[in-house]
């Protein structure tokens, strides 16, 4: 598989995980190739990283350590990403899912460049001006359909039940806070 298939074939399985079909995971190949690729997700992540920051910017506006800052965000984000990855690789065969995890690993990369597309599309209403409550909806919305996208593609790619996905789920989530919890008590 070529690189510019596999990032196709992985966004398309997100897209169709995104929409509530299970056949998504089955596009993404559990070759080694693939799985190593399926991080340039990374990078294709990182601009609705930077979004969400400057959406933020936009309400309380841009700070005097603004790069500072910016690049605090990257590293914790890429710093989450990859603890989380280790921690569920480490997990794997405690669970008996350690032929299931590069498919899983894979799978839920491509998943993250969706959610923060998602997490982004909330946010703007309110960068718009809209009201609160139209605003909160939005982002209720969304963020909900990112958590929802990150369960339901645990669950099919790592082939575990409801409860373990979304604990799986809360790890990942328990992680960026506490990454970026401990960022704000380290920074200047």
């Amino acid at each position: 598989m070529s690189s510019v298939s596999t990032v196709t074939s992985g966004l398309s399985a997100a897209l169709r995980l995104a929409r509530g079909r299970a056949d998504g995971v089955v596009l993404v190949p559990d070759d080694r190739k693939t799985i190593v690729r399926s991080f340039w997700s990374i990078a294709l992540c990182l601009p609705s990283v930077i979004c969400r920051l400057l959406m933020s910017w936009a309400d309380t506006g841009i700070p005097a350590d603004a790069g500072h800052l910016a690049a605090r965000e990257v590293i914790v984000f890429v710093l989450g990403w990859l603890v989380f990855v280790e921690v569920t690789h480490r997990l794997a065969p405690v669970i008996g899912r350690a032929e299931r995890w590069g498919r899983f690993v894979a799978v839920w990369n491509w998943c993250n460049v969706v959610e923060g597309v998602l997490v982004i599309v909330g946010g703007i209403p309110g960068t718009l001006g809209a009201p609160a409550i139209v605003d909160q909806a939005c982002e209720l919305v969304t963020i909900g359909w990112a958590l929802w996208l990150e369960w339901y593609a645990t669950r099919l790619a790592f082939g575990v039940g409801q409860l373990t996905a979304v604990g799986l789920v809360m790890l990942d989530q328990s992680i960026g806070i506490m990454l970026a919890s401990i960022a704000m008590l380290i920074s200047p």
